[in-house]
């Protein structure tokens, strides 16, 4: 996968296969920060990132607990399938980058797992230099335009 790139999604399959695509690329560290108004698909996005990643648990957002926490792997030619926590963060009740903080937001973003951040415009101090970038937006005919790029 080249960054930054455009696609169009017309179904919710189509968004979660880009999911699967991009964890391919992920890394220990990752960070990949959603916008995108409500009913967008980022949810459906990160589904399918957690399914790249191997998880196995179903993967709901975390509008009211803010974090969820799964397990998943990356595959590596010469260790095999490296364990690596998934952190799916829903920063949409949050007001801001306290809020976060004070929740222990910084362990988790930066703690070496692979954090992924739907409404990340509400706390920006946790979307650092080199973080993934996705923009979901809705189309009049109901595709979704999606970007990526490395921020």
């Amino acid at each position: 996968m080249t960054f930054p790139c455009f696609f169009t999604s017309s179904s919710h399959e189509e968004t979660f296969q880009l999911g699967v695509r991009l964890a391919r690329v992920l890394e220990k560290g990752s960070i990949v920060a959603f916008r995108g108004p409500l009913g967008a698909g980022k949810t459906c996005f990160i589904k399918g990132i957690a399914r790249g990643l191997g998880v196995q648990e179903e993967v709901t957002s975390p509008t009211y607990t803010i974090v969820s926490e799964y397990q998943g792997f990356l595959s590596s030619e010469n260790d095999g399938k490296v364990p690596v926590q998934v952190n799916h963060i829903d920063a949409y009740r949050l007001r801001g980058n306290d809020d976060f903080s004070a929740i222990g937001g910084e362990e988790t973003v930066f703690g070496g797992g692979i954090s992924v951040i739907e409404w990340c415009e509400r706390i920006p101090d946790f979307v650092p230099a080199g973080a993934f970038r996705v923009d979901i937006d809705i189309k009049e005919d109901g595709k979704r335009l999606i970007h990526m790029w490395r921020n």
